[in-house]
């Protein structure tokens, strides 16, 4: 097969064009589609969070995943839409904002000015609180995975300052960015979430969390409501997780790590990590407190090659647990030398879906390829979380097979492979697609895809709605921000 060159396949320098610094905060600027109409029953808030600051003092970050937070909310109220963003205040965004210029390395790589004398044995990370952001309780949280979540108004965005969830966290205990949401699978809806201590060995905390006050009950939305702690051998490099009603499942990547070149300020942290030729992944399969398996001790069982950052679900069928997974071949990395802006797709592995089905007895894990086309970000119906799912919604490149950036939104058909797209090419770049359920649905794909969209023609953001059942543009909003390529989000309906 003969692949046309990249200079082909997308306009780089369209692509890259979203990578710049957000410039102005703005505070509920009302929006008008340019095409469709925005339909009056979806009625709450879309929050996005990402890298918002790229460059200090003419210093630009080595990878983008080091850029400072920032929120855009989108408030969505009977038709009319608005839109407000804020950075994190962050005490290392307010310290480099004071200074005017770069006081901390980055995990991905990025240095203080100095070279490596300057960065050697500068440990310090900063909190840039710029991965996830979820609603718990009265708190916006804006989540960062190595340290604990900064709390802010869910409808001002005014940031308030590191959360410790009521004494729940520790100072500078890490938080995931990467909850997961069960609907209700038990007694009440939940968020589900971890911590982990990594070293030779690690330990994960797992946490529940109300999501909804039952006054009866005497819980409050955000209270915690059951932990705990298991240990395992090996590092552990985990960004998600997966739930279903019993089980939190996570998979240990064969990576090692090796903090010289960090100390020494050659290296960022994260561009330590390396996978191990003769490493064995792991399944760690912890039983949840509120499930049928509570108490017991977890399940390993060996896992399939390759890396994973994001699960798409998991679900249990008869004893057997099934988990869906985008898995890539290798660690996709940017090393020392590399401009991310200049990546080379073709030498970076793709991710492609896959099912394993862990048999719990034998330990058998039984691997099924679900799509061949690159895609990252895919997610479920969030009502069926935890639970045997026929759709998805994912992130993709615009050709079937290989490495590109991601320019369409696939529906995928999970039992009979039949697939629809929506694509922003060949200007258009996508990002995480969030799916919002209709009201009072009963059909699983009956609602709403929402996606930020960098339009490289005219270097802006937009807000596409489609209909999560065809793919069709309900509508398209031109926002008056260039939001860079951003992380995660998530939907808060109206109360």
């Amino acid at each position: 097969m003969t692949v046309a060159p990249a200079v082909d396949r997308f306009a780089r320098s369209e692509w890259a064009s979203a990578f710049r610094n957000v410039e102005q905060e703005l505070t509920d600027v009302p929006l008008t589609p340019a095409r469709g109409t925005i339909p009056s029953d979806l009625v709450g808030t879309l929050y996005r969070n990402g890298p918002g600051r790229l460059e200090r003092n003419g210093q630009r970050v080595h990878h983008p995943f080091d850029g400072d937070g920032m929120i855009t909310a989108l408030r969505f109220e009977e038709g009319a839409l608005a839109l407000s963003n804020r950075f994190v205040r962050t005490a290392g965004w307010q310290e480099e904002e004071a200074a005017g210029k770069v006081l901390y390395r980055g995990v991905f790589g990025s240095q203080k000015p100095g070279g490596r004398l300057a960065n050697a044995f500068d440990l310090r990370l900063k909190n840039i609180a710029n991965t996830g952001v979820v609603q718990l309780g009265d708190q916006l949280l804006a989540l960062w995975e190595a340290a604990e979540p900064h709390a802010l108004d869910p409808r001002t965005l005014e940031t308030h300052g590191i959360s410790l969830l009521g004494g729940v966290l520790k100072k500078g205990e890490a938080f995931s960015a990467h909850p997961r949401f069960d609907p209700g699978h038990h007694d009440r809806p939940r968020m589900v979430t971890f911590g982990v201590k990594t070293g030779p060995r690690s330990t994960i905390r797992l946490m529940e969390f109300a999501t909804e006050t039952d006054a009866a009950a005497g819980i409050k939305a955000g209270d915690l409501l059951c932990e705990r702690k298991d240990s395992f051998n090996g590092f552990a490099f985990l960004h998600d997780f997966a739930i279903t009603p019993n089980w939190a499942v996570f998979l240990q990547n064969a990576i090692a790590f090796n903090p010289l070149p960090f100390v020494l300020g050659q290296k960022g942290a994260a561009q330590c990590l390396e996978s191990k030729p003769d490493g064995q992944a792991k399944f760690w399969l912890i039983p949840r407190e509120s499930g049928a398996f509570a108490g017991q001790p977890p399940r390993i069982v060996d896992a399939p090659d390759g890396f994973v950052f994001h699960h798409l679900n998991a679900w249990e069928d008869d004893g057997d647990v099934v988990v869906e997974s985008i898995y890539y071949s290798d660690f996709p990395s940017v090393g020392p030398e590399m401009d991310f802006t200049a990546v080379d797709f073709d030498l970076i592995p793709e991710g492609l879906l896959e099912q394993c089905r862990i048999t719990l007895e034998s330990g058998e894990v039984k691997t099924t390829r679900l799509s061949e086309r690159c895609c990252e970000f895919a997610m479920v119906n969030p009502d069926k979380e935890g639970l045997p799912c026929r759709y998805a919604w994912m992130a993709a490149a615009a050709r079937e097979q290989g490495n590109d950036p991601l320019q369409v939104i696939k529906k995928l058909d999970l039992s009979t492979g039949d697939r629809q797209i929506w694509s922003a090419a060949p200007h258009g770049f996508v990002s995480e697609p969030l799916m919002v359920p209709r009201p009072g649905a009963s059909a699983e794909d009956d609602g709403w895809i929402l996606e930020l969209v960098w339009n490289g023609a005219r270097e802006g953001s937009d807000l596409v709605i489609l209909d999560a059942a065809d793919l069709k543009e309900v509508a398209v909003i031109e926002l008056p921000l260039a939001i860079p390529h951003g992380l995660h989000g998530s939907w808060v309906e109206a109360r």
